[in-house]
């Protein structure tokens, strides 16, 4: 008989549940929460009926290689461990038990410096006269705040009314619940308090997000990203030359880190604006393209010495 949903869940269901409670307490997002879940779902669903204590390093190496049959790659797998590692930790910290046989286990080595997907910025004016619709004041604001401000989705997604202030900086609740400021250009605040202006009435009077729903809620993930997508098959259509580039929301962010440094921002600052705990994250934005190459090596015409032939 194959394996239930409700056979997992009454086999697990306390493990599952210290697990809720311990990433509720932990901070953790919801996308996150999911994600994690999801893993130790998968996990359990293959170890089904085993006893956790009795569990060690050989079923973790089992589950990452079943994920690797089935094509993940190595960040993939990296965030499976990393779901199991926390879903150790979680009965760990809540005294159910007292093993951790993902803390042994390695990370895959991934592949570094590798050089991110981003607009050129003829490419994002053009991207931008794409945005249309109903909701295109509002929907230009959001997609300004990742090209122009590097903003995640799920940052967009949490913003609320008060974390715009008037000095001209946004306040961000990003990854780790870590906040951050940052100082907006002059154009984008005024599009933001125009927005603001334009807010739709949200169904429930204490609703503090800044984007709502055309029903009246707080815009979801998959919204912010379809208007994304959306607007991206549109300029692929213009520009036949992105038809095979992979193009999301998160590529927006690229190109804001990819303009900061061409303009000569340093690395420590970019990693403040960009929120990432580890300036190694950031590094990945140095890449030098093959126009810069080529200036570079124009320089040298006109001074390669000439050699003599000695037949």
């Amino acid at each position: 008989m194959a394996l239930t949903q409700y056979d997992l869940i009454e086999a697990y269901s306390l493990e599952l549940e210290l697990f809720s409670i311990w990433m509720k307490n932990q901070g953790m997002t919801k996308s996150t929460q999911q994600a994690y879940m999801s893993d130790a779902r998968s996990f359990l669903k293959g170890v089904y009926p085993a006893d956790l204590a009795k569990l060690g390093k050989m079923e973790i190496m089992r589950f990452l290689s079943t994920t690797r049959e089935r094509g993940a790659g190595d960040e993939a797998r990296n965030r499976k461990l990393s779901s199991l590692r926390a879903f150790y930790k979680s009965l760990n910290e809540m005294e159910h038990l007292q093993i951790n046989p993902a803390a042994s286990v390695a990370k895959s080595k991934q592949v570094k410096n590798r050089i991110p997907t981003y607009l050129e910025e003829n490419q994002l004016h053009h991207f931008f006269d794409r945005v249309e619709g109903k909701y295109q004041n509002r929907n230009v604001a959001i997609l300004l705040l990742m090209a122009f401000a590097g903003l995640r989705v799920g940052e967009i997604h949490r913003m609320n009314i008060q974390d715009l202030h008037q000095d001209g900086s946004i306040h961000i609740l990003g990854k780790g619940r870590k906040w951050r400021v940052i100082p907006l250009p002059a154009e984008l605040h005024q599009i933001l308090i125009r927005t603001l202006e334009e807010r739709r009435s949200p169904n429930q009077g204490k609703e503090q997000a800044f984007f709502i729903s055309q029903f009246g809620r707080r815009l979801s993930i998959r919204m912010i990203q379809t208007v994304a997508d959306q607007t991206f098959e549109k300029l692929k259509a213009e520009l036949p030359e992105l038809m095979n580039t992979r193009l999301s929301s998160h590529k927006l962010r690229h190109s804001f880190a990819t303009m900061q440094i061409r303009s000569g921002t340093d690395i420590r600052t970019l990693q403040e604006l960009l929120g990432h705990a580890s300036i190694e994250t950031t590094q990945i934005y140095t890449h030098i393209d093959n126009k810069q190459m080529r200036m570079a090596m124009d320089k040298f015409t006109g001074k390669i010495p000439s050699v003599s032939r000695t037949e």
